[in-house]
C-alpha cells in the first residue's frame, strides 16, 4: 500500500515551486515533471494549524477553502501576520515593493528583507521592483502613503491575476512600463519616512521563471479535491500557488496548490494524465476567472 502524505503547503525557492509535507518532506516541482496523486479514500481535509503549531482539535475544513484553517487557527495566524498590521516591534529590516500582474494591475506591498523575492513569486507577480528598505513601521507608512497619494492598492484578488495571465504583453519592456512610471511618481512624493532608504527602479521579470510565455492557455481550474479523487498531468507552467498541468484529452488545467493543504495524498502512477475532481471551465470572455 502506498504511503500517504499530508500536504502542508507550497513555497517558492530558486529552483521553482516546492510542495511541503508533514514531517519535513519536500517535492521540488520542475517544468516537464508529472504531478500525479490520489486523495485517500474515506479521508477528510484537516486544519493545518497556525504558526507552526498543530490544530488542537484537528478540525475538518471545507474542500474549497484556500486557507485550510479552522476559524480559531485562522484567527491565530492572522493575529501574528505582518500583513494584519498587528506587529509593531519586529526588528528585522523590511522592503517596500511594487508588483505588476498585468495591464492596470499594480500593487504595493512589504516583505522582510531576508525573504528576498520569495513573497513576489508566491503572489504570482509577473514583474516587480523594490521601492525602499527600512524598519517595519517605516515600510508600513510608505505603503500607506502610496495607497493614499497614488491610489495603489495593497491587494489584488487572485482570480483577477489569473484572468490576465494568458494575454500578457510580449516584451519585458512593455511589462515593466507601468512599474517604472509608478516608481518615478512614488519617489517624487513628499512625506517619505526618513528611516526608509529609497531604492532605484530595477524591474525583475518572472515570466521566464513561471514558464508562462508560449504556454497554452488554461481551459479550466480545479474547484476542490474529494476523497478518492485523482489528479495527474505534466507541469507546463507555475505562477504563485498555481500549477498549470497539461492533461491528455483536456488541455491545460490550473491546480491551485492551496487546495491540497490538509489532505492525505498518495503518489499515483498515471502516465497518460487524468483529473477526476470537479473542474470549473474558464469562459472565453473570462469574466474575471482567468
Amino acid at each position: 500500500m502506498a504511503h500517504m502524505w499530508r500536504c502542508s503547503g507550497q513555497r517558492w525557492s530558486t529552483g521553482g515551486p516546492v510542495l511541503l509535507w508533514d514531517g519535513g518532506r519536500r517535492s521540488v516541482l520542475t517544468r516537464g515533471k508529472r504531478v500525479a496523486f490520489a486523495v485517500a479514500d474515506g479521508s477528510a481535509r484537516r486544519c493545518v494549524g497556525a504558526r507552526g503549531h498543530a490544530c488542537p482539535v484537528v478540525a475538518a475544513v471545507p474542500g474549497r477553502s484556500t486557507g485550510a484553517r479552522c476559524e480559531e487557527c485562522a484567527r491565530l495566524d492572522r493575529a501574528h501576520s505582518v500583513a494584519a498590521d498587528t506587529i509593531a516591534d519586529d526588528p528585522r529590516p523590511y522592503r517596500v515593493y511594487l508588483a505588476w500582474f498585468g495591464p492596470g494591475l499594480v500593487k504595493v506591498g512589504i516583505t522582510a528583507l531576508e525573504r528576498g523575492p520569495a513573497r513576489l513569486l508566491e503572489q504570482g507577480a509577473v514583474c516587480f521592483s523594490w521601492l525602499g528598505t527600512g524598519p517595519l513601521m517605516a515600510a508600513r507608512r510608505t505603503e500607506e502613503l502610496l495607497r493614499a497619494a497614488l491610489q495603489v492598492p495593497d491587494r489584488i484578488p487572485y482570480a483577477v491575476k489569473r484572468a490576465v495571465r494568458s494575454a500578457l504583453p510580449a516584451t519585458e519592456a512593455e511589462r515593466a512600463a507601468e512599474i517604472e512610471e509608478l516608481h518615478t511618481r512614488a519617489v517624487a512624493l513628499g512625506g517619505w519616512p526618513e528611516s526608509l532608504t529609497r531604492e532605484p527602479c530595477q524591474v525583475v521579470d518572472h515570466v521566464g521563471v513561471f514558464g508562462i510565455t508560449g504556454a497554452d492557455p488554461a481551459v479550466g481550474g480545479v474547484v476542490e479535491l474529494l476523497p478518492g479523487g485523482r489528479v495527474s498531468g505534466e507541469l507546463v507552467a507555475a505562477a504563485g500557488p498555481d500549477l498549470h498541468l497539461a492533461v491528455a484529452g483536456r488541455g491545460v488545467v490550473v491546480l491551485d496548490t492551496r487546495l491540497l493543504t490538509g489532505w492525505e495524498l498518495t503518489p499515483l502512477d498515471s502516465p497518460e494524465g487524468e483529473i477526476t475532481v470537479p473542474i470549473r471551465e474558464f469562459k472565453k470572455e473570462q469574466e474575471g476567472l482567468f
